[in-house]
């Protein structure tokens, strides 16, 4: 195994040097192929002979241990990376971006013994199917049970950088532009270490689940490569694109891409940034149950329609269509009870939440079917 260490201090670098070449209680051969005080003669190496294992210290100078392993990542996704550290929350830190494991200094022979039958372990796991990303709802991803699963994440801002670069795939997002959004009240040198630390802990997400993207670094900014795995906001959308026209005979169909779409995007993670999309997606879905609500109700589906029209007003209540759809239904089977109650519905939503009165056109709808309905209660 290609192991290179990196530490800036040449005492702790020549011990676990020898430590290496000892591969006391080692159950996998290291090959050490450099042990550098310089990050980014480390970097030049590691982009030469592509190592498997990488020692890091983490309080270094010229750059920190956790953004050397995000750069040496970038170069060799597949790398293990195990942080060295003489400060106890340097290795909680450590723990909390997933790192193979972390030594604490001074670094003893049987330490690094467990350390190694860990790397060795990782390097010998079996590959796994790769997984399907969802955004719909929240973050999470399908395995290959096709079951879904959520992400192990142990900070809060790694998974909320990770939404951001997925709904911005493709496109390079500056690093200012991310430290503003999820640290807008630290200094630039905290905020930076944040942003490599979360930008790490992404990539090992990214490893361990063998998701087909990447983060690539790119004129001081991150951008997200997408290969072949899918997303599911994208493939509703797409099968909502391409399908035939909503009709009878289509119904089925268009019920199956209905039932794609489980939640608005990301909505349970409350991100302001991911409104607008939400709304997006929202108006989206709003369109095509007003399709298949009209189709069922022109079909004399009534009870559907009502369910549709309903759903409608649940995920949109602030959109007077669902209201004035499911009126309609109820005008055609003489239940004026549940059309009054429905205006009335509707006007006391408009009302609380905005401040405002239904349209125009619906006021006159209303007045007119009252007056040929004064007399039925």
């Amino acid at each position: 195994m290609k192991t290179i260490i990196v530490d800036d201090e040449n005492l702790a670098l020549r011990k676990m040097e020898r430590l290496l070449q000892s591969q006391d209680g080692f159950n996998v051969n290291v090959e050490l192929i450099g042990a550098f005080q310089s990050s980014r003669s480390a970097l030049a190496i590691a982009a030469e002979k592509a190592p498997d294992l990488a020692f890091l210290d983490i309080e270094m100078p010229e750059m920190s241990g956790f953004e050397l392993a995000e750069r040496l990542m970038e170069l060799h996704p597949s790398m293990q990376i195990v942080f060295v550290t003489a400060y106890q929350d340097f290795a909680v830190r450590a723990f909390e971006i997933n790192a193979l494991d972390y030594l604490l200094k001074p670094v003893h022979a049987s330490r690094l013994a467990v350390t190694m039958n860990r790397v060795s372990q990782s390097s010998s796991a079996g590959p796994c199917q790769s997984a399907s990303l969802c955004c719909l709802r929240s973050l999470h991803f399908i395995d290959q049970h096709q079951e879904a699963q959520s992400f192990p994440w142990k900070t809060l801002k790694a998974p909320e950088l990770f939404a951001y670069l997925i709904y911005y795939r493709g496109k390079t997002v500056s690093k200012q532009t991310l430290m503003d959004l999820l640290w807008p009240d630290h200094d630039i040198k905290k905020a930076t270490t944040q942003l490599h630390t979360a930008i790490y802990q992404i990539r090992r997400m990214i490893k361990t689940y063998e998701l087909d993207i990447k983060i690539k670094y790119q004129d001081e900014g991150y951008r997200l490569e997408w290969g072949s795995v899918t997303l599911d906001a994208e493939e509703w959308e797409t099968s909502l694109r391409e399908a035939p026209a909503v009709m009878p005979g289509t119904l089925d169909m268009h019920m199956a891409i209905m039932d794609k779409y489980t939640g608005d995007f990301l909505e349970e993670h409350r991100y302001t940034w991911a409104e607008p999309e939400q709304e997006r997606l929202r108006l989206l879905w709003l369109d095509h149950a007003k399709e298949i609500a009209e189709c069922r109700f022109e079909s004399a589906q009534y009870s559907e329609a009502i369910g549709m029209y309903q759903k409608m007003i649940e995920k949109l209540p602030y959109i007077e269509e669902g209201y004035a759809g499911l009126m309609r239904v109820y005008a055609m089977l003489h239940h004026p009870g549940e059309v009054r109650r429905v205006f009335q519905m509707l006007e006391e939503s408009l009302l609380l939440e905005y401040g405002m009165s239904p349209s125009k056109e619906l006021i006159e709808w209303y007045r007119k079917w009252e007056r040929e309905n004064s007399f039925i209660s």
